[in-house]
């Protein structure tokens, strides 16, 4: 989840919501790769969820954002007194509802830069944790504890949520207190260019679902599902999910993005360091002095800033663009999600096959895609095709597309990015991806005794 904005001026023209999100354009040889991941923290004595806070010498998530700060020089983020976060040049550390603990990286240059990124992030996160008896783990969702075992963290934003998911949808608090992912964040040229490549990020997004489905087990037992993250966001709260078939229409862009989210119920408005309920409140509202949590008072930019955050589809839009499709998972793969994108869309070769794969698919086939990916991953098959011919297909596509970037490694010995997707060639060769491996291990050698992942799959 994001940390809150604060500043910018009143929105006095509706044309600056438009802006706001047009400020993002870059030219190409400015474009960055911005990637986060989040991970389950617990306690290595009992394997159950690290709490927000501890008697000192026990694990929790203070003294591990406390640890960081202190021995790796990240500048504490506090809300009412809590650390709730870090940032250290350009790159942040937040918590997701339960505890989940989320690098948000710099917009770097190079996979090569962001994957130097992620090692560095988790050997720092390991080497407090183990001080403190605890570990990390990358699944798409907590595959034992219960939904009322999971820690709240002390963020304002998360009470006033977990409230309003049980309203809206079945699986709304699921997602906020047992799901992780690995998402990365792009840039777009022009408002041409950002509607190209959003409509190719949803399209493909459950080939990411597919091949990084990594959450078949829940409650202590499989689920039916390779991805039940994936289940979760398809019966979370339809007015902020989804495949976005509006996209893919004749007349997409900034404006129509802003009336999509404009459409959105509102969460909260940010100030002074607290969160305001304005839950189901429109921001429409807002903009006309009519806002029953403020009344009188219309947003600033933050507060459009902020409300940008509080919609969910597969891939978002704001000053860039998020992939959001995939589960979060073992190491490999977060240097994969990446270089998986950044191939497709990074390279206008690339973004143009891309395209021409799914430009023929109407709405049905695209969510038929994104339900069957979570249940049977590279087995799903819509229409005759199946999803590891698909995936093979996007791979090599995304393969050229690293390959003419041409970004060189480890000072030139490393030709291009391309070795970032082994892990999910290899996949496609095998037809199995993590979900199946730990599924296998689950009824063979684990004989049942799901303990055994944390040992297994702990970073």
């Amino acid at each position: 989840m994001s940390i809150p904005q604060q500043g910018g001026g009143p929105i006095e023209r509706p044309e600056q919501l438009a802006e706001y999100i047009a400020a993002g354009e870059k030219p190409a040889e400015a474009w960055r790769i911005g990637t986060e991941h989040e991970k389950f923290g617990y306690r290595q004595s009992d394997l159950m969820p690290i709490p927000y806070d501890a008697p000192a010498g026990q694990p929790s998530i203070k003294a591990m954002l406390e640890g960081l700060r202190d021995r790796f020089g990240w500048t504490p983020v506090l809300e009412a007194g809590h650390i709730i976060g870090l940032e250290r040049n350009g790159a942040n550390v937040s918590l997701e509802p339960g505890g989940q603990l989320e690098l948000s990286g710099a917009p770097l240059e190079t996979i090569h830069q962001t994957c130097d990124e992620v090692n560095s992030h988790l050997a720092e996160v390991k080497t407090i944790a183990d001080e403190m008896g605890a570990g990390f783990i990358g699944l798409g969702a907590a595959p034992i504890w219960r939904q009322d075992q999971m820690p709240m963290m002390p963020k304002g934003r998360y009470r006033l949520m977990t409230d309003y998911m049980g309203r809206v949808g079945t699986l709304g608090t699921q997602m906020m207190y047992r799901t992780c992912t690995v998402q990365v964040n792009l840039d777009f040229s022009s408002e041409a260019d950002m509607v190209r490549k959003l409509r190719v990020a949803l399209a493909l997004q459950p080939v990411a679902n597919a091949l990084f489905a990594n959450s078949p087990f829940l409650d202590g037992k499989p689920n039916g599902w390779k991805s039940w993250r994936a289940h979760i966001w398809q019966n979370l709260d339809n007015a902020r999910t989804g495949m976005l078939p509006f996209a893919f229409e004749d007349g997409m862009g900034y404006e129509r993005w802003v009336d999509y989210v404009l459409d959105v119920p509102m969460y909260f408005v940010y100030r002074d360091g607290k969160y305001i309920d304005a839950l189901g409140q429109s921001f429409r509202d807002f903009l006309n002095g009519r806002l029953p949590a403020l009344p009188g008072e219309v947003p600033t930019l933050s507060d459009w800033a902020d409300h940008l955050t509080t919609v969910f589809p597969e891939a978002r839009v704001k000053k860039f663009i998020e992939m959001r499709g995939a589960d979060g998972g073992p190491w490999r793969r977060l240097c994969a999600l990446p270089a998986f994108w950044v191939g497709l869309i990074y390279d206008g070769s690339a973004l143009d096959a891309a395209w021409d794969l799914v430009k023929g698919w109407d709405a049905e086939t695209r969510e038929s895609w994104r339900r069957e990916a979570g249940i049977h991953a590279l087995d799903a098959r819509v229409g005759g095709v199946v999803m590891r011919d698909l995936a093979r297909e996007v791979l090599t596509i995304a393969e050229a597309g690293l390959k003419s970037r041409a970004r060189q490694g480890a000072g030139g010995l490393v030709p291009d990015e391309t070795h970032f997707l082994n892990a999910l060639k290899e996949s496609v060769e095998t037809g199995k991806v993590p979900a199946d491996e730990m599924l296998a291990k689950y009824h063979g050698e684990w004989a049942g005794d799901l303990d055994r992942i944390y040992a297994e799959y702990s970073y």
